[in-house]
């Protein structure tokens, strides 16, 4: 009981410090930021340039205080809603990582493309002297993805906490022939990706050649390799355990032989469950790679944690993880 509470406790200190950790950094980015701006504000016209159109020239103005609370108000309250989203359902190193990269690229992202913009704008006596925006723009996008992947790789992997006790009687099994090697191996992904990928792939190509926005196209290839990423994935069971990796192999989540608790079949909806399609965590902090509605893969795992997997004929797996399970704590 002690150590099963130890381990939970553990468990909430490295969710409650990466959403704080990332809160705090995503903060200090967006301030930092804004205290550059502020220092060119004798520099600044009056007002700044703050919206660009499709013809690449300034469309919108406003002060320098309005575009400075944009980017602590909105800015801000962004990072604050994912990061209590963090500390509330991180249960995974896998949702942690994810969500921290996230809230570290969302807050460079802003804090590049405001100071970028103004940026250009210094020792102009008229804000609709400045140029296009597209450089900044491409700058932003590109330059935030260095910061949030190593974000996401300080996050540290999930504890270990194995257990003898034995799989429940009656949860499934498929039967083992002694020494035999099993695998199940599959690739699950949703039609939503494919249904969305097209249009906006095309989208972006006409908004980028049309309106000659060339940032479009950067946009629209990360907008699709991120499609793909949380809504294609492999699921494999082998003596391992369970293993479930994007198709581009990260995301990734495993649980190991010996910390299976226990695999079944579960009814999902995607929406009422998990609040749509993809890479999801619930309100239980239970992972959930959420692709139709359905039949379903549930594998709890030692600590109270969880992780659904649509994928075809779950039973199949949940028998095969129960068996390996069992074979593994009888050294069979």
């Amino acid at each position: 009981m002690n150590a099963t509470l130890s381990f939970e406790q553990r468990v909430r200190r490295r969710q409650h410090l990466t959403g704080a950790a990332t809160t705090v950094g995503g903060l200090l980015v967006l301030v930092i930021g804004a205290a550059v701006v502020w220092s060119w504000r004798g520099e600044l016209p009056d007002p700044v340039a703050t919206h660009w159109g499709a013809n690449g020239q300034p469309d919108g103005f406003s002060s320098l205080n309005s575009a400075l609370a944009v980017l602590l108000g909105v800015g801000g309250l962004s990072v604050l809603f994912l990061g209590g989203l963090t500390w509330a359902l991180g249960k995974a190193a896998a949702t942690l990582r994810a969500m921290a990269a996230i809230t570290v690229w969302l807050s460079v992202f802003m804090a590049i493309l405001v100071v970028g913009s103004l940026s250009i704008q210094r020792g102009l006596s008229d804000a609709r002297e400045v140029g296009s925006i597209n450089g900044v723009l491409l700058v932003a996008i590109l330059a935030s993805i260095v910061p949030a992947i190593l974000a996401a790789v300080a996050v540290p992997g999930d504890p270990r906490q194995p257990t003898t006790a034995p799989v429940p009687a009656d949860a499934p099994r498929v039967k083992l022939v002694e020494g035999e090697r099993a695998v199940w191996i599959s690739r699950v992904g949703g039609r939503v990706a494919l249904y969305l990928a097209v249009p906006i792939a095309l989208t972006g190509v006409a908004v980028a050649v049309w309106f000659r926005i060339w940032p479009a196209l950067v946009v629209d290839v990360v907008v699709i390799v991120a499609l793909l990423t949380f809504t294609t994935f492999v699921v494999r069971v082998d003596r391992a355990g369970l293993t479930v990796r994007s198709a581009v192999g990260w995301p990734r989540y495993r649980v190991p032989l010996d910390e299976v608790v226990r695999a079944s079949v579960t009814q999902v909806s995607p929406v009422k469950d998990f609040g749509g399609w993809g890479w999801r965590v619930d309100r239980d902090g239970r992972l959930g790679v959420v692709l139709r509605k359905g039949e379903a893969l549930l594998v709890e795992r030692t600590g109270g944690r969880a992780v659904v997997v649509t994928v075809d004929e779950p039973a199949k797996p949940a028998g095969l993880l129960n068996a390996l399970a069992d074979r593994a704590r009888t050294g069979g």
